[in-house]
């Protein structure tokens, strides 16, 4: 196996090459402490995810995990599927620690660095809870935008406000404000998107006073008021001829004024071609637009959120980005973004609305499969001494599992005490990580092993005894649920302040190093 210290592993990542910095801990465990350009891909379900996240197996990969054997354990997963770059940090997180490198909470750090930079660097104004509630009393002409996901609106909105995810801003703005004396004001939960969005529309230069409103949905709670939740998001508008037009001419100057690169077909063919870069394709339009016609081999990926969440995406480190809509305009709001976030994005001059459908090619799947137990005969096997490892979430095992069925994640299988010669069966509701830990327990001499597929509703119809742990697994054990402020959406006032303040405190621990990766757009 190879090694690097961790001083050589971050000097490595802001240079010029391509590398992939992955932390291979569970999600908890990432959000809990990582460093600033980590990007989770968990052990678990490491080979689920891997193919998209790093495409070219050629790339170097840092692998990092809690110094506890788990990122011995993927590197050799990941070069038996012939990954040939792979190192990892010796010493893992903590290592990273002792060198004088800050691990940082949370998630998507250089996204949420990158939006409060946004706000100093393009003086994006912002409007209090209060000053919109007074707005809303005088009857101003008003109207308040949700730049988040339809998902996390429904979760929870501000009352009166309307969905409509960042990306599709500035893209519907025509079809949504029709009076240049109406105030916008775009909201998310908390500052991030609020900031991204707000600024996207005022890129445009519309006759509209722009504001993102501060804190979000938290800043609304934290002035006392209640959210609403449930609400249907309801469909964004269609645009007619006139408003593509707009959208289109509006695509052409963002992409002159800020210098967005622009490719055609055939240059993004040679790149498909070229062996020595890896290349990430993504469709940046709503999912239903996706659905009806996209270009073969491109990722869905909406733009507000591939902005917000680029890690969830992009794990390669100067890797080409190529963005595809209709209109362009998406594609260069998102773009603009992304560079300033420093990376190596353009623009693909092609409708991908005329595209036909096509179907993703899969990823590659396990060699070996595990036999399906059906649910109606597992409480023979159960009887009979057979172990049900429940490989499910930790949080989704408390709420319901099979009475008597263990807990456990591929991370820390090794911690079992079970004899090789046991009848072992894995209940999972994600399909492959029973699999993936099937593997590991084959090598630990398991091989009387079986799936039990379903939900805890198909167990319950099947005749099983669910049960709930509302405190097993513990929390130190839950290693895949980030405990960090998880309850500043359920009415918790005290996490919501320490979320927002642990926001605006980011670039406070950021380093010189990592902060010049990190360059808004000049106006």
């Amino acid at each position: 196996m190879r090694y690097l210290q961790p001083s050589q592993a971050k000097d490595l990542l802001v240079a010029k090459d391509e590398i992939a910095f992955i932390d291979v801990r569970e999600y908890g465990q990432f959000g809990e402490g990582h460093p600033f350009f980590a990007v989770n891909l968990p052990y678990s379900q490491l080979e689920l995810t891997v193919f998209d996240l790093v495409p070219l197996k050629t790339s170097k990969l840092l692998l990092l995990d809690d110094n506890d054997g788990v990122a011995e354990k993927a590197f050799t997963r990941l070069t038996t599927l012939g990954y040939r770059g792979v190192h990892i940090v010796k010493g893992g997180a903590p290592a990273w620690q002792d060198a004088g490198f800050t691990l940082f909470k949370g998630v998507n750090l250089p996204s949420k660095s990158f939006g409060e930079l946004v706000e100093h660097a393009m003086n994006t104004p912002s409007m209090t809870v209060e000053e919109l509630q007074d707005k809303r009393r005088d009857g101003c002409k008003l109207i308040l935008l949700d730049g988040r996901s339809p998902q996390e609106f429904k979760t929870m909105n501000i009352p009166g406000a309307l969905s409509c995810p960042n990306a599709e801003l500035p893209h519907r703005l025509p079809m949504l404000v029709d009076d240049p004396d109406t105030t916008i004001v775009v909201n998310c939960a908390g500052r991030t998107r609020s900031i991204i969005g707000a600024q996207s529309l005022r890129n445009l230069r519309p006759s509209n006073r722009v504001f993102a409103l501060q804190n979000g949905t938290q800043g609304w709670c934290l002035a006392g008021y209640e959210l609403e939740r449930g609400a249907d998001p309801g469909e964004l508008p269609n645009l007619d001829q006139n408003a593509l037009a707009v959208s289109a001419d509006r695509a052409v100057s963002l992409i002159s004024r800020f210098s967005i690169p622009q490719i055609d077909l055939d240059i993004l063919t040679s790149w498909r071609k070229d062996n020595t870069r890896t290349l990430y394709l993504f469709d940046v339009r709503t999912a239903e637009e996706y659905s009806d016609g996209h270009l073969a081999g491109a990722s869905h990926a909406p733009g507000g959120q591939l902005v917000q969440a680029t890690d969830q995406w992009v794990a390669v480190r100067g890797a080409r980005i190529v963005l595809t809509d209709d209109t362009g305009l998406r594609a260069a709001n998102t773009a603009l973004w992304l560079r300033g976030m420093g990376h190596d994005v353009s623009v693909l001059c092609h409708d991908a609305s005329t595209c036909e459908t096509v179907t993703r090619t899969q990823p590659p799947t396990m060699g070996h499969r595990l036999p399906v137990v059906a649910p109606n005969v597992l409480a023979d096997r159960l009887a009979s001494k057979a172990v049900l490892l429940d490989l499910s979430p930790g949080m989704a095992y408390r709420e319901a599992h099979i009475e008597n069925a263990i807990w456990a994640t591929r991370a820390r299988l090794d911690s079992l005490n079970i004899s090789a010669d046991h009848d072992i069966i894995l209940a999972c509701r994600t399909p492959g990580v029973a699999e993936l830990a099937a593997v590991d327990l084959r090598e630990r001499g398991h091989m009387r092993l079986s799936r039990l597929d379903g939900t805890p509703d198909d167990w319950r119809k099947a005749g099983l005894t669910v049960v709930a742990s509302p405190d097993r697994p513990g929390e130190k054990d839950c290693i895949d649920f980030l405990f960090f402020v998880h309850s500043r959406h359920e009415g918790d006032l005290e996490a919501s302040r320490r979320y927002l303040e642990w926001e605006v405190n980011l670039l406070k621990q950021i380093d010189t190093q990592e902060l010049s990766t990190l360059n808004p757009p000049a106006l």
